[in-house]
């Protein structure tokens, strides 16, 4: 479990406020992270939540594997879905007219089937469970100051492990194994279809510049075309700029870190822009706090980046993203969203990443990343590896 009982039932009745304001008689949630969220753990289970009552969790298996003790509802075993509607009834709970789903990832086979079961009017609850989630509790940030500690002792191991002449994929695989015997759990939760992801990229030399599906400013070769993404086969040359992009989870909670490496130096071009990006973050820092906006942080920083000379290069070249950070916890694209037009204010309790970075096509990429808690007072940094360009042998 990722918290305590009484925070679960604390969500739940959250959620069960949104409910009755938006009009929808209960919420049926399916996906992993959703279920993390409100139950503390997840198996294959189904978690109905009545906009009034107590909410209920089917799970088809692995029972032994759930404690219902500290479950915030009745926990019982059910192979099929199709006997939720009896189970409700068994509790007093009636069918829900409006029933919420979670619509930004529910397959529409698995949509279809629910449909028949509920013979309810199906809407999207999934705004209301990801306004929930973007405003994190002390014992959600503490958990994600567990993973920031656990990847600056990673990141401190990088300088060791960096060699001329190595490849990108064997340098990664050096840093990957000291996450995982640091205790990465491996995986990493986007919210999205067709949004896999492994890690995140380890980028040298050319590979930096080069853009991808990904919505991100960085894309990488990859290894193949059936993934063309992330780390890819250049060989590490001296002067390469070596962008470490890794998320880092041990306990369900994610951070976002970007740090620079190189052996022996880097351009002075190149220094100058890595520069430039430590200051845009520096004055996000200082001017994020309760109330600012994410478009109002964006405009600071592209701004920032256009009289630097660099706005060409700001988050990509040519396929530039229009976001200099995002929100992070469960899953890596949370909301809020340091970006244009958005107007959502910070709250206290959200936590982000702010990467600005710049991409220069055929040279590679420089930038940094960091994960910080919004304060009543303005960003508590989580991550805390330094931000200069490492130089490796110089």
């Amino acid at each position: 479990m990722v918290t305590c009982l009484h925070g679960l039932l604390s969500r739940v009745a959250a959620l069960q406020e949104l409910l009755c304001r938006d009009g929808m008689d209960g919420a049926l949630i399916l996906q992993s992270a959703d279920l993390v969220y409100f139950c503390g753990t997840y198996q294959d289970a189904r978690l109905y939540v009545p906009a009034r009552g107590r909410a209920v969790l089917t799970v088809r298996r692995s029972m032994g594997r759930i404690d219902p003790s500290r479950v915030p509802a009745d926990v019982v075993p059910l192979s099929k879905p199709a006997g939720i509607p009896d189970v409700l009834a068994a509790r007093g709970l009636k069918m829900p007219a409006v029933l919420g789903m979670e619509l930004d990832v529910l397959p529409v086979a698995l949509f279809r089937r629910y449909e028949k079961i509920f013979t309810s009017r199906i809407v999207d609850c999934s705004p209301q469970i990801r306004t929930l989630r973007m405003v994190k509790s002390t014992a959600e940030i503490n958990l994600m100051k567990e993973s920031a500690a656990m990847m600056d002792g990673v990141y401190a191991r990088i300088p060791d492990l960096l060699q001329e002449g190595m490849s990108e994929y064997e340098l990664a695989a050096a840093v990957e194994a000291a996450a995982r015997r640091a205790g990465h759990t491996g995986l990493i939760r986007v919210r999205g279809f067709n949004q896999e992801f492994f890690y995140g990229c380890l980028l040298a030399g050319p590979s930096g510049g080069v853009s991808s599906y990904f919505d991100s400013p960085l894309g990488g070769p990859g290894l193949t075309p059936a993934f063309p993404f992330g780390v890819g086969r250049h060989v590490i040359a001296a002067g390469d700029p070596v962008m470490v992009d890794y998320v880092g989870v041990v306990n369900g909670y994610q951070v976002d870190m970007t740090r620079v490496f190189a052996i022996g130096s880097l351009s002075g071009d190149l220094l100058a822009a890595h520069r430039t990006a430590v200051a845009i973050q520096d004055a996000i820092a200082a001017a994020a706090r309760p109330g600012v906006t994410g478009d109002e942080l964006y405009g600071l920083a592209l701004d920032m980046a256009v009289k630097a000379g660099l706005g060409g290069h700001f988050m990509g070249y040519g396929d530039q993203v229009k976001f200099v950070g995002h929100g992070i916890g469960l899953e890596l694209n949370e909301w809020p969203v340091l970006g244009r037009g958005m107007k959502e204010p910070l709250q206290a309790g959200m936590t982000l990443a702010v990467e600005p970075k710049f991409i220069f096509p055929g040279r590679g990429a420089v930038g940094v990343e960091n994960t910080f808690a919004v304060t009543p007072d303005g960003l508590e940094r989580l991550t805390s590896y330094p931000d200069d360009v490492v130089i490796v042998g110089g």
